[in-house]
């Protein structure tokens, strides 16, 4: 597969990502969310996330986002010589285009945290306000202490629980609860389509080995283990 092919994909990832990302910033207040198409399971959410995906962090102030931000760009500089690498040994296409995914979805995260806080107006909550890129004041925070926007929702069940329910009755149940953004959805989509190819391809590979057992055991052929 051509390299290329696999920046143009990555780059192309990276603008929906950004895109998407930067219109609900731009259009929506800190806390806002609207039905997409009406329905009430798919819906765009605005929060912003300062650690990584499910909200987990390296801990708290500046020092732990200057980490988080390492810790992606280190994946980003190895995820870049490693999709070199599988280009030039001739990898399947497919695993390098998961690799692809990955890798823009971890790039579009760290844009967000490097630099969104510089040319970005802060989201307030409790004003609503609706943030406006590269404001006359700056931005909301320096390099490398940017939040990550998400946005995408979707509460596929939003009940409550029944009361005879032990421990949990009259809980509000809702499924699926995070809130996460597009370049989260690439790396997911990345990583469980290599898993899937991956335990695809080794189940194909078991089964042409017995084939070829059988058939070498049908026709009486001895294999040497020196050649």
């Amino acid at each position: 597969m051509k390299k290329r092919n696999i920046v143009l994909l990555i780059l192309l990832l990276l603008a929906i990502d950004q895109a998407i990302k930067i219109y609900v910033k731009t259009h929506f207040y800190y806390g806002e969310e609207c039905y997409v198409f009406g329905q009430d399971w798919f819906r765009l959410h605005f929060l912003e996330n300062p650690g990584m995906a499910w909200g987990l962090k390296f801990g708290e102030g500046y020092l732990a986002k200057v980490v988080l931000i390492l810790f992606r760009l280190a994946a980003i500089v190895w995820g870049t010589f490693y999709i070199k690498k599988m280009i030039s040994k001739g990898y399947a296409k497919i695993f390098i285009i998961c690799a692809a995914f990955i890798y823009a979805g971890a790039l579009g995260n760290l844009i967000d945290g490097a630099f969104f806080g510089i040319i970005f107006e802060k989201s307030d909550p409790a004003l609503q306000n609706i943030a406006k890129i590269f404001p006359s004041g700056g931005g909301y925070s320096g390099f490398l202490n940017g939040n990550v926007v998400d946005m995408w929702f979707f509460p596929i069940i939003d009940t409550r629980l029944p009361d005879w329910l032990p421990q949990w009755g009259g809980n509000k149940f809702t499924f699926f609860d995070p809130v996460f953004n597009t370049a989260d959805v690439w790396i997911s989509t990345g990583v469980i389509s290599l898993l899937i190819f991956q335990n695809k391809r080794r189940k194909d590979l078991k089964i042409s080995n017995k084939k070829k057992s059988k058939y070498i055991e049908g026709n009486g052929t001895v294999l040497n283990n020196d050649q």
